[in-house]
């Protein structure tokens, strides 16, 4: 009995294992049309035209717009965690170190246009404002996580004694999101990635005080 169910779940497994290759590869797909047209714009027709796939297999994978845009961000979500984030913890002690890998990680990350559009969420925010609604809040969400993730790093900075004295940790991690952003912002708009290039002196000028 318990071979026959474990040959059940295998079997079972193998079923879905095309179904989620598809669904994560048309997600690939999604977040990189959504940094160059928008959310909006991300319909299930419009990714059925751009993946080559028929109308009818999308509508199976999400069954609505939102659906769709809601695993898009969460699909976006684990790109910036596996390219940026990871790294980043992996590569820096808790502190200084830690905190210039995740700016470095998030400089890399716009340079190598992981996304053609550069950061999803940059430019998801900027086009969401104040909009309401799940996809809004789950962006705002995620824009959050990574806002108290700097700040939380720089804390740990402080602590270690790692920042000039009088730094206050919260308004620096500002400043460097601040300089992130702007950075996404202007290498992409003028595809000119000497913008990144300052940056990195700038963050690291910010480190050094």
């Amino acid at each position: 009995m318990e071979r026959r169910s474990g040959k059940v779940a295998t079997e079972l497994r193998a079923r879905r294992a095309p179904g989620e290759r598809s669904r994560g590869r048309i997600l690939e797909q999604a977040a990189r049309l959504v940094t160059v047209e928008g959310l909006e714009g991300l319909s299930i027709g419009r990714l059925a035209e751009a993946s080559g796939m028929p109308k009818s297999s999308v509508y199976v994978l999400f069954g609505s717009k939102e659906e769709l845009q809601l695993a898009t961000i969460e699909a976006a979500r684990a790109s910036f965690v596996r390219e940026v984030v990871s790294p980043a913890m992996r590569a820096g002690r808790p502190g200084r170190d830690r905190l210039a890998a995740l700016c470095e990680g998030f400089l890399s990350y716009v340079q190598r246009r992981v996304f053609p559009g550069g950061c999803f969420f940059v430019a998801t925010a900027a086009e969401l404002g104040a909009r309401p609604g799940r996809v809004h809040d789950l962006v705002a969400t995620y824009q959050r996580e990574w806002r108290d993730l700097l700040e939380r790093t720089a804390r740990e900075a402080a602590q270690a004694g790692e920042l000039a004295p009088g730094i206050d940790p919260a308004q620096l991690a500002f400043e460097l999101s601040a300089i992130l952003t702007g950075t996404n912002i202007v290498a992409v708009l003028h595809d000119d990635d000497t913008a990144i290039d300052h940056a990195r002196q700038a963050v690291a000028a910010r480190l050094a005080a």
